[in-house]
């Protein structure tokens, strides 16, 4: 298949990486959709432009497999997807190569945060309040909402775990996002939250993987569900009644980051500016609704694309309908995930949130 035109400009700028090293260039990633997508929009269309051979495989973003190949320096994987999270903790292990900010051909054009010491955004996702538009006469529009059993009755999906949860437990409770990290450092912050959520834990149901809540909801098991917006939105695309509540969501940025050691580090790099270009990024957002962390892609997105207004839009309108996280609107309204305060803090709340909510 020829290079699409858009992909054709970014061959030109690649330089020439084929190698006589005989393994091609491994990128984990967190696969499903996503996979998918990145096999369409990063992987072919580099190995075409590069000639370089690359391909995706698929692990469940532990760090583990990372450390044993950094130890043993037998490093099977170049790229890897990794949250922020894990990024500030690889990279405080040694378990990346840096990045030369400087030398990151597209920071400017890219959103805040994206070049860390370790890392390149790859792109941005958010944690957001799912449901279906056909079974709730009346939409919910708050972690309120979702806390009120009452007005809207019946089971609600959450994902297995104290982040994210801690937070919306304070935003239903009243406080605003900007205010969530620093109370819930402290400890009357905390027991707030686990308050809160105890007020809701006879009526969750608890879900490990992302596929399953637009499942739960297509099959009316719950009423509402915390999401990857990902998810929901490929589901609306193969037909579902599934609608996102972006007020309050929580958004965060994937990273691209180069395995310690990898015999591949320069293909590595190449690869990272390649997928952060506005056409690859472009492309990856029409193959699955992550955001773009190019700034080009995410103002470029919408164009020829068929907009949905809802009143809720209708109440401000410098919120342009998108489906994107990284779109303005919806960031302007979301909470932005604290990495390092769940680096510092993930293990201990993880346990007062097991033990609260057994």
């Amino acid at each position: 298949m020829p290079l699409s035109r858009p992909f054709l400009l970014l061959a030109l700028t690649i330089p020439a990486l084929a190698s006589a090293q005989s393994q091609p260039l491994v990128v984990a990633n967190f696969g499903g959709a996503n996979g998918k997508a990145q096999e369409v929009a990063f992987l072919k269309p580099f190995t075409q432009a590069s000639k370089v051979p690359a391909k995706g495989v698929e692990y469940d973003g532990d760090l583990g497999p990372v450390r044993k190949m950094v130890q043993t320096r037998k490093v099977e994987w170049d790229v890897v997807e990794v949250e922020s999270s894990e990024l500030t903790t690889g990279c405080k292990e040694g378990l990346f190569e840096p990045f030369d900010k400087s030398k990151v051909p597209h920071t400017s054009m890219l959103l805040a945060g994206s070049v860390q010491e370790c890392g390149v955004g790859a792109f941005v996702w958010s944690t957001v309040l799912a449901y279906n538009g056909a079974t709730l006469k009346t939409a919910p529009r708050s972690w309120a909402d979702f806390w009120d059993v009452k007005k809207f009755p019946g089971k609600r999906a959450m994902r297995k775990g104290a982040r994210y949860n801690l937070e919306f437990a304070l935003m239903a409770d009243g406080v605003h996002r900007r205010d969530v990290y620093s109370l819930l450092a402290t400890e009357p912050g905390l027991q707030r939250a686990l308050a809160k959520l105890q007020q809701l834990k006879p009526h969750i149901v608890w879900w490990e993987s992302g596929s399953q809540p637009p499942k739960l909801l297509a099959a009316d098991e719950v009423v509402m569900s915390t999401a990857y917006n990902g998810r929901i939105s490929a589901a609306v695309a193969d037909g579902a009644t599934l609608s996102t509540v972006w007020t309050d969501a929580i958004y965060d940025i994937d990273y691209w980051a180069i395995v310690k050691g990898s015999p591949r580090a320069e293909q590595a790099r190449a690869f990272v500016n390649f997928a952060t270009t506005d056409a690859a990024q472009l492309a990856f957002s029409r193959e699955i609704a992550y955001g773009p962390t190019h700034y080009n892609a995410i103002l470029q997105y919408d164009n020829g694309r068929k907009r949905v207004i809802d009143d809720a839009h209708l109440i401000d309108l410098s919120m342009a309908p998108s489906d994107l996280p990284s779109a303005p609107g919806n960031l302007r309204r979301s909470l932005g995930f604290n990495p390092t305060f769940w680096v510092g803090n993930g293990a201990q709340l993880e346990k007062r949130f097991a033990d609260a909510l057994k």
